[in-house]
């Protein structure tokens, strides 16, 4: 049986495009199966002491313009630091994506481009006609997949992927669970990677 992965994430986490397409990668290589999970990630913040960018002390911003700095260079892909339209509002493009998924189409390439269009081109992400042009460039039915974003089951979808994210354990994105183990952030791929490799059992938190 294939080892099933589930993947939490937002589309307004750098971390989450730095190791979008390595921990797909990954997966594929151990014939794991990746069910997407995109969550509100500020909402499982405030569920679970996390602060918002702005809200966190200085220093702490100041490094995680350095760790950019080095992941960037480390998967080799192109990242503004500041982006223009960076806070936005990632609510809509991650239930697009729940409406992909729920649709029956593989996510993987509108998600790259997606994740390229906010980190390197500098565009809005949280305007809908982005979203459809992205869409549409991927051959994705661009105005259905948005209505069917925009409807009270993508929401509660979505709202699902956040209590289940929390129930997981899960406090960040992008968290990665396997097997009910959590490996938080892209700097954990290559400990998944041995997971997946050595086909450990789990490791939990002791009681």
């Amino acid at each position: 049986m294939p080892r099933m992965i589930d993947y939490f994430f937002t589309l307004s986490s750098p971390w989450a495009y730095l190791g979008h397409a390595t921990f797909l990668e990954t997966a594929k290589r151990h014939g794991a199966t990746v069910t997407y999970r995109p969550m509100p990630v500020r909402a499982v913040f405030d569920e679970t002491g996390g602060l918002p960018l702005p809200k966190r002390h200085p220093s702490r911003q100041r490094y995680r313009l350095v760790e950019l700095q080095r992941w960037r260079e480390r998967r080799g892909l192109p990242l503004v630091l500041q982006p223009k339209h960076v806070p936005f509002d990632p609510s809509l493009a991650d239930r697009f994506v729940t409406a992909v998924v729920a649709a029956g189409h593989d996510p993987d390439a509108f998600l790259r481009r997606a994740f390229h269009t906010i980190w390197s081109d500098e565009r809005d992400m949280g305007d809908r006609s982005v979203i459809a042009g992205l869409a549409t460039a991927e051959g994705l039915p661009a105005e259905a997949l948005l209505t069917a974003a925009e409807s009270a089951a993508s929401s509660e979808r979505y709202e699902a992927n956040r209590v289940d994210a929390i129930a997981a354990g899960v406090f960040g994105a992008p968290s990665y669970v396997l097997d009910g183990e959590v490996f938080w952030g892209q700097d954990r791929i290559e400990l998944l990677d041995s997971a997946l490799a050595s086909g450990r059992a789990a490791y939990l938190p002791q009681a």
